[in-house]
């Protein structure tokens, strides 16, 4: 469990796969995804994400908002299932932050808020203790690609690809992909100083 100012990042609960299922099917949410979510497709992803726990230690958290015990979605770390080589490693051998808020969490810093803890918790010796994080997205998808870069992830254009799983030609096929590093500084950091 990790907690923020404003949040809660926690286990799935059952009372969670209603409002859940609510976000997924909302095509808002899922613009940069090929479809929405049933509620069988949606209750499949939590026990995927459960099971997910039980295996790695981490994965994808719902966030709760503390003030009203609402459910807002899922900020947290999986093992991507594309069938992609990246980097010169498979991408499925390495560890993916991202998130998922509904629509009128949007605009707060939420999702910000919750990923900074997460990238915190993951690259830090004593938490996680990960060398490194990487997070992608269909390239159009500039809402998630600017909180990329707030969290300090960097690109570096060698690394995009073509999504195996969607056509040629689909609008959503070309993704980018960001990296983050321990030991590389985020944009929260303070400027080293310097002896005169």
């Amino acid at each position: 469990m990790l907690t923020t100012d404003r949040l809660l990042l926690r286990r799935w609960r059952d009372a969670d796969r209603e409002p859940f299922a609510a976000l997924n099917a909302d095509p808002v949410v899922m613009e940069f995804f090929p479809s929405t979510r049933t509620r069988a497709e949606s209750d499949a992803m939590i026990d995927r994400i459960e099971q997910g726990f039980d295996a790695d230690g981490f994965g994808l958290w719902a966030v709760e908002r503390r003030a009203d015990q609402q459910l807002l979605g899922f900020v947290g770390l999986s093992r991507p299932s594309v069938d992609v080589v990246v980097g010169g490693r498979p991408l499925s051998d390495q560890v993916e932050i991202g998130w998922r808020l509904r629509r009128d969490a949007w605009g707060q810093g939420l999702a910000t808020e919750a990923a900074r803890e997460v990238l915190r918790t993951a690259l830090d010796p004593d938490g996680l203790d990960l060398s490194e994080v990487v997070s992608f997205t269909a390239a159009t998808n500039l809402r998630s690609r600017a909180l990329m870069e707030r969290l300090g992830l960097a690109r570096d254009p060698a690394d995009d690809f073509e999504h195996p799983a969607l056509p040629p030609g689909h609008r959503l096929r070309p993704h980018v992909l960001y990296r983050a590093s321990r030991g590389r500084p985020s944009p929260d950091a303070a400027p080293p100083t310097t002896g005169s």
